[in-house]
Parts: C-alpha cells; sequence; structure tokens
C-alpha cells in the first residue's frame, strides 16, 4: 500500500468519555479525523482492562472511519475472527506479545484486515527486521502500554527515525504510527522523526477543548512537523540516514 502524502490522526477512545461514546466518535470524524484507534487490554499483557468486543462493534455502528484496532493482549491469534467480525479493519500485535507472530499477521490478512505489529519502548527496532516486508502498519508505542495520560518518552524518536529509514530503504508501504504521550507540544517532532500516523487520546478528548478544535491544533503542529522533515529530507540528499539495526 502507498503511505498517506499528509500524516493521518487517529484519535483513541481510550480517553474518551465512555458515556457519549457514540458522540464523542461522530465528533472526531466530522473535525476531519482519518481512524479511530481501539485500545484492547486483557490484564495480562498490559496492567489494566480496557476495550472489548461489544464497545468495538459499538464504535463500527458509530463511524464509517477505519477502525484500528490495537490489541494490547497475549497470544492475540485466539481473538482475530471475532475482532474481525466485530468491525476491526486493522488489527496491530504486539511482537512481545504474539510468539508466532508471521502467522498471526498471516491470518489477520486472511480474514481481510490490514496487519500491524507495535513495539513497546524498551524492545528494539532490530526485532521487526523479519516482518516489515508482510506489516500494513507500524506502531511505536512512546510510552508503556495500558494506560492514557502518560508521559512522552523521548527516546522513542530515535526509534521512529530508524523505522522511517528502514521502511524507505525497503520499499514498503507500511505507514509508522506512534502512540502515547503525544499532544500539541511534540506531535511535530514525532512527524519530524518520520511517523506518518498519530494516535492521540487525551490531546483530543479533554476538558479543555471541545473535539474540533483540538484536532485543528494537532493538525496545525503536525503540518510543521512535515514541513521540518520534508527540509530535512532535501538537507539530506533525499532520505534520513540509518537502519533498522542502529536505533535505541
Amino acid at each position: 500500500m502507498t503511505r498517506p502524502a499528509a500524516p493521518r490522526l487517529a484519535p483513541s477512545i481510550l480517553a474518551a468519555d465512555f458515556a457519549r461514546l457514540g458522540e464523542q466518535i461522530a465528533a472526531a470524524e466530522a473535525a476531519g479525523a482519518d481512524a479511530i484507534h481501539v485500545d484492547v487490554m486483557d490484564g495480562h499483557f498490559v496492567p489494566n482492562l480496557g476495550i472489548g468486543l461489544p464497545v468495538l462493534a459499538a464504535a463500527r455502528r458509530s463511524t464509517r472511519l477505519p477502525l484500528d484496532v490495537h490489541l494490547m493482549i497475549d497470544k492475540p491469534e485466539r481473538y482475530l475472527d471475532a475482532f474481525v467480525a466485530a468491525g476491526a479493519d486493522w488489527i496491530t500485535v504486539h511482537v512481545e506479545g504474539a510468539p508466532h507472530l508471521h502467522r498471526t499477521l498471516g491470518r489477520i490478512r486472511e480474514l481481510g484486515a490490514r496487519a500491524g505489529v507495535t513495539l513497546n519502548p524498551a524492545t528494539p527496532a532490530a526485532a521487526l527486521e523479519e516482518v516489515l516486508p508482510l506489516v500494513d502498519l507500524v506502531l511505536v508505542m512512546t510510552v508503556n502500554p495500558g494506560f492514557g495520560g502518560q508521559r512522552f518518552i523521548d527516546r522513542q524518536l530515535g526509534k521512529i527515525a530508524a523505522l522511517r529509514a528502514a521502511l524507505d530503504a525497503g520499499g514498503y508501504g507500511a505507514t509508522l504510527s506512534a502512540d502515547g504521550g503525544i499532544g500539541p507540544d511534540n506531535v511535530a517532532r514525532v512527524v519530524a522523526a518520520g511517523a506518518d500516523q498519530i494516535v492521540a487520546g487525551s490531546a483530543v478528548f479533554n476538558e479543555r477543548e471541545n473535539v474540533a478544535e483540538a484536532v485543528a491544533a494537532l493538525r496545525t503542529r503536525m503540518a510543521a512537523g512535515q514541513n521540518a522533515r520534508a527540509a530535512s529530507r532535501s538537507n539530506d540528499g533525499g532520505g534520513m540516514r540509518g537502519a533498522v539495526g542502529t536505533d535505541q
């Protein structure tokens, strides 16, 4: 697949008001979001319980946007069929929680969804070397997964840049996404490092501003990051230098 020309924005409903979930998803769609990010947690792989199949099905009824489902669970292969049936368009699994990663990614695609793989902050980019040709999305966690509202880990910018270089060097079309602690104060740096998609929770769903205002603020800063990245590539002679094995 071809990467989007402009960075995509996928609001995470983990930060939404679940009493008004349909309304808030509709507001995000009206504001120009590109996808809706759905975090699923099992209390084992991460120390929290989160969204399950009924909420995913409700989200599917609330929007025509793609549902980007992030499975923070052990042995995700057990539930792939159910999540696709409930409305998932993208399914992303953790390299740390999927012992048979090739098989799991293949099964996601067999079911008609797009396959993604996620890295925790402590996992190096090199862990994905064997599967980059097989994925539609690479998700870099910029916080330790399991809870919303955490502080962004700056060191992950190097990992994003290394993966951007590896994807470009290999001619792979996977979207490079970043998730965790991202808001107007740092989103430009994340995009400049190479991210194609931004997952944002509390930066979109909060009490300070309405969803449309929040999305507009993020878009402005994302555009600044895209311009900075274009300038960097021009100065580099066409692209960032680096390889999968050289990041954090």
